[in-house]
């Protein structure tokens, strides 16, 4: 028992810890809850989000955090363009938030084709570096005490056990939420938290890169 509880640990600290890191308020998680209460490609959505974790998590335990700490130059670029990208979309929110949709059994049905709504998300996660601070180096930095074969592999299934768990509860559990937002009122608030959420984001990334 005491055997099966040691293999168990780097598992459910990479759970605990990508639990963690992941719940927050964030723009790609922002854009998972806009796309649950639309009910608009959840799956893809979902799926696309928690398989990108996956990916840059294994490549944090790979090794790579390590990699890329040794060169801040590269993080500040993705800085900038990550900060500008959000900028962007907290326009978007905002514009938005001027003219509130209304959710109804349908809104669902012309809210963009699949690839575009792809794009947009792979904005989110790609573009921005905290994500790579998140998975690749954080991640990555607290996977290394762990032995270089098996246990360090099952921290990293562990953290991205957790990305997949909060994408897909975010994507469909955010349907208990829609009756609250059939009124305009509720879209306009929440896209207005959205584009301040994206600011804030973008304003910390900017300041970020001007003072070092």
């Amino acid at each position: 028992m005491i055997a099966a509880s040691a293999g168990h640990a780097p598992f459910l600290a990479g759970l605990l810890l990508g639990a963690s890191l992941i719940i927050a308020i964030g723009a790609q998680n922002a854009f998972v809850l806009r796309q649950g209460l639309l009910q608009s490609h959840r799956f893809p959505v979902a799926l696309f989000c928690a398989l990108s974790d996956a990916v840059l998590i294994a490549a944090g335990v790979g090794g790579l955090g390590a990699a890329v700490g040794q060169h801040p130059r590269v993080l500040m670029v993705v800085a900038c363009v990550g900060a500008l990208v959000l900028a962007w979309y907290g326009i978007k929110a905002m514009r938005r938030a001027f003219h509130p949709e209304v959710l109804t059994a349908d809104t669902h049905n012309d809210t963009g084709s699949v690839w575009k709504v792809l794009a947009t998300c792979a904005g989110f996660t790609w573009l921005n570096p905290h994500v790579y601070l998140d998975t690749v180096l954080l991640i990555g930095s607290l996977a290394a005490p762990w032995p270089a074969t098996w246990p360090r592999a099952l921290f990293g299934i562990g953290a991205a056990t957790a990305s997949f768990i909060w994408f897909f509860g975010l994507a469909y559990g955010a349907r208990l939420l829609a009756p609250m937002f059939r009124k305009p009122l509720a879209w306009r608030v929440l896209d207005v938290l959205i584009a301040l959420v994206m600011w804030g984001i973008a304003g910390k990334l900017l300041f970020s890169f001007l003072t070092h």
